[in-house]
């Protein structure tokens, strides 16, 4: 049994695979209950829920990101804990697991994934059986000219931020499902790659304390500042 976890956005999303099953849950954190609360007893329950415990977990799937620095460090901080006991970790980009959930949904050909970066910013990464480049963060207002006729998604919060991109070009999904769905086809997929330890979050952008203190982080490498480019 295989475990998936995505705790990059305000949803955190599990998902278990054994086989051709999956089980999967989605929970939207509240104001002052967040995922530090809610990963475990979730687990627990979707555990419950297939019959199993965590000694019957084989490994652990892990979006590292890009995300919100908190939200991201319990994730990865749970995969990592659970690799302790000799489980394999894998990691996987909050664009990769869209363009399962853009899968799931039968969404083929090429597509731009549009993360919120906040500030006015942009975290994206065009798409087609794979990530066509690397990821990047952009303002706002470059997206039309990078975008330009191709597809592009967007979660529902964000995508109404983005008015001066064509709205006919907007990819829908059920993003509850899809995202679900994509989770456990991504987990799945996961356990045919080479395991990844540690784990390294990728944040695409520096922290509030770095950029109000760059001396206090000149000497990080930018892997130990915005994770490794995926």
């Amino acid at each position: 049994m295989l475990l998936g976890l995505d705790t990059s956005t305000e949803c955190l999303h599990l998902a278990l695979v054994r086989g051709e099953r999956a089980w999967t849950r989605r929970e939207i954190a509240q104001k002052g209950h967040g995922h530090s609360e809610l990963l475990l007893p979730l687990l627990d329950a979707l555990l419950a829920e297939a019959g199993a415990t965590a000694k019957d977990l084989a490994g652990v799937a892990c979006c590292v990101g890009p995300g919100g620095f908190t939200s991201l460090r319990i994730g990865v901080a749970t995969a990592e804990g659970l690799g302790i006991s000799g489980l394999p970790t894998w990691g996987f980009s909050a664009f990769e697991l869209r363009a399962a959930a853009l899968r799931a949904a039968g969404q083929g050909g090429r597509v731009w994934i549009l993360l919120d970066g906040q500030r006015n910013e942009a975290f994206v990464q065009p798409w087609e059986a794979h990530a066509v480049e690397p990821a990047k963060k952009l303002p706002l207002a470059e997206l039309p000219n990078l975008v330009g006729n191709d597809a592009w998604w967007a979660p529902a919060p964000f995508a109404v931020k983005l008015e001066a991109l064509d709205p006919a070009k907007r990819l829908a999904l059920d993003e509850d499902a899809c995202t679900r769905a994509g989770l456990a086809a991504l987990t799945a997929a996961c356990a045919s790659r080479a395991s990844e330890a540690p784990l390294q979050p990728f944040y695409l952008r520096e922290t509030d304390a770095e950029l109000n203190f760059p001396e206090a982080s000149a000497h990080l490498e930018d892997a130990h500042r915005k994770g490794v480019a995926r």
